[in-house]
């Protein structure tokens, strides 16, 4: 694991959470588009007020956020602290076959490509290089919660720190991005994220509670 480094890391959940590729998507003009898209393929109604981006927020959580993105970052996390890169590429190609995960694919590919550029100076990081030449081989896609599961492994961060901490921010960038476009205040922003946060700490012990006991 690395102890010290000369590179510049700030918060995996911050340079994740914050950037989620539906959370990017909603911030362009097209932002409500991508957002019913993404609600009709939830089988949620569109989303036009405050009230449909609860519902739509509650369902992401409950359907992505949970079961495969925060799944995903814990169990790259694993494979990356065992050095398991074959079953790394695997659970990369598993999430490919996702089919709620389609919608910001390419974005969170891009977003994955990205971070793991900014990794390629650990060169004694040794699943790290091999996962990177993977992905520029064409053998895996680097989804970004598979880098940030990763990160975590490599700077020894603590990963009930990190799950929270991105879905705390996951959260919050869906919020601020849809409220540019719905209009809703601050006020509005800080109270639907403080109600929509309130379970995750909860939801975070479940999962590693259910990990250790598998």
């Amino acid at each position: 694991m690395v102890t010290e480094t000369q590179l510049a890391l700030s918060d995996p959940a911050e340079w994740l959470g914050d950037w989620h590729p539906l959370a990017e998507q909603l911030g362009s003009a097209d932002g409500l588009v991508t957002l019913s898209s993404v609600s009709s393929q939830l089988k949620l109604r569109p989303v036009r007020n405050v009230s449909s981006l609860r519902e739509f927020l509650r369902d992401y959580q409950r359907k992505i956020l949970l079961p495969l993105e925060l799944t995903a970052i814990e169990s790259s996390h694993g494979h990356a602290m065992r050095n398991e890169l074959r079953e790394l590429v695997a659970l990369d190609c598993q999430l490919a076959a996702e089919s709620l995960l389609q919608e910001f694919a390419q974005a969170s590919r891009r977003i994955g490509k990205y971070q793991l550029q900014k990794l390629r100076p650990l060169r004694d990081q040794r699943l790290l290089q091999r996962y990177l030449l993977a992905v520029q081989n064409g053998q895996a896609q680097g989804w970004h919660t598979l880098v940030y599961g990763v990160t975590l492994a490599i700077y020894s961060l603590p990963l009930r720190q990190g799950l929270l901490g991105y879905a705390q921010q996951t959260t919050r960038g869906f919020i601020y991005s849809a409220a540019r476009t719905l209009h809703l205040s601050e006020r509005c922003c800080r109270k639907l994220f403080n109600e929509l946060c309130a379970d995750l700490p909860a939801a975070v012990e479940a999962l590693l509670r259910d990990k250790i006991a598998a």
